[in-house]
């Protein structure tokens, strides 16, 4: 039987607490989705119950089909405020890693991965907010001290990628230090708390701080807004959470009808993170979602240079600022340096259309459709 396009999954084996006999349930039938094996992710969608002397085990396989994955607890709808700093760096919470997995390709530069952490429903978030993590080990500066909080965006929407309420996911690149002089890689100097969550192992201890932030909240006033977000690398965090809630969970409070146009740079084609979800997302509800890539290192601009973001607004800006004009709201996540570009690129776009470029970005911000968060 080809498991390919099933909803759910059922399979019946012995009482135990062991995962590891669950999981062998299904190496029998290995679900696949345009080439790709989901076998790695089906430890965080198993859900189990217990008849007479046998378990029951149901995978619902989210993106295989159009219809939607049912979340709980739904009392996470009914907070009229975000969660704020429930646990801060004095006292964080010890968390459990779930999974660690390397989202990008051989030929991508660099490591980034994707890591799910159970916090068993005691560390509430929104979709857009961050979580610190105090890594293990003393603070080179501060002798006798813990390390300092590294704050990161959650990737996940509040139910979390088992759909329960009680894991949150990070998307990490691994920092690496290369000598210039001598171009070999200097452990000394590799970034402490992306290389901790990187080597994390599942049943590894974390201790997490927060949530935080309200800048990056999804705004849900109205479910048929326009939603632009820009990210570069790791920076399409929040917009996975974003994503995830409008196009692949049931929320009886939130049925999203608008429009979410995400574009994200990277540097190729193996470094596009999470882009069997959003390429999902293309074909499910193609009147929704809009999916533009920037891959520095293997397209060009019109000018014959590397094709950035900035590059692909510049292609797209008539209908952005039009969109803008219409309420739409803009993000813009990743790293620090990003925005310069983007900013010079608004600028010339509006000078273009005769429009004042820092009048319509103060107008923007009074009208809270920018949001930005860069690192």
């Amino acid at each position: 039987m080809g498991c390919g396009y099933l909803l759910q999954v059922a399979v019946t084996v012995p009482v135990g607490s062991d995962l590891s006999i669950r999981r062998s349930a299904f190496k029998t039938c290995n679900l696949s989705f345009q080439d790709k094996s989901w076998a790695r992710i089906i430890p965080l969608d198993l859900k189990t119950s217990t008849t007479r002397n046998r378990h029951v085990i149901c995978m619902s396989v989210q993106q295989v089909s159009a219809p939607k994955v049912s979340v709980s607890p739904l009392e996470l709808e009914d907070a009229k405020d975000p969660p704020l700093n429930l646990h801060k760096p004095k006292e964080p919470y010890t968390a459990t890693i779930v999974s660690v997995e390397r989202l990008v390709g051989p030929k991508a530069p660099g490591e980034t991965c994707h890591i799910v952490i159970d916090h068993d429903g005691n560390v509430p978030y929104w979709e857009g907010q961050s979580y610190g993590v105090i890594p293990p080990g003393e603070n080179p500066k501060k002798p006798g001290t813990p390390n300092n909080v590294r704050l990161y965006s959650i990737a996940s929407s509040r139910y979390g990628d088992s759909f329960d309420g009680k894991t949150a996911s990070l998307c990490v690149r691994r920092a690496i230090y290369y000598d210039p002089e001598t171009g070999k890689e200097d452990p000394s100097k590799n970034g402490v708390c992306s290389n901790f969550l990187c080597n994390s192992k599942p049943g590894d201890k974390i201790k997490i701080t927060g949530p935080s932030g309200k800048i990056m909240l999804l705004p849900e006033e109205d479910p048929n807004a326009t939603h632009i977000m820009i990210a570069t690398g790791t920076g399409v965090a929040p917009f996975r959470g974003y994503l995830r809630r409008m196009f692949m969970e049931s929320v009886p409070t939130f049925k999203f009808g608008g429009l979410a146009w995400l574009f994200l740079g990277v540097a190729n084609n193996d470094s596009l993170l999470y882009d069997d979800e959003f390429t999902k997302y293309l074909k499910d509800y193609p009147g929704n979602f809009r999916y533009d890539r920037a891959l520095s290192r293997e397209q060009k601009n019109k000018s014959g240079g590397k094709m950035y973001v900035q590059d692909k607004i510049e292609e797209y800006s008539d209908e952005i600022f039009k969109l803008l004009d219409g309420g739409a709201h803009i993000y813009f996540c990743g790293l620090r340096g990003m925005m310069p570009g983007i900013q010079e690129t608004l600028k010339k776009v509006a000078d273009q259309r005769g429009e004042n470029w820092e009048q319509k970005l103060a107008q923007l911000k009074k009208n809270k459709q920018w949001h930005v968060e860069v690192y």
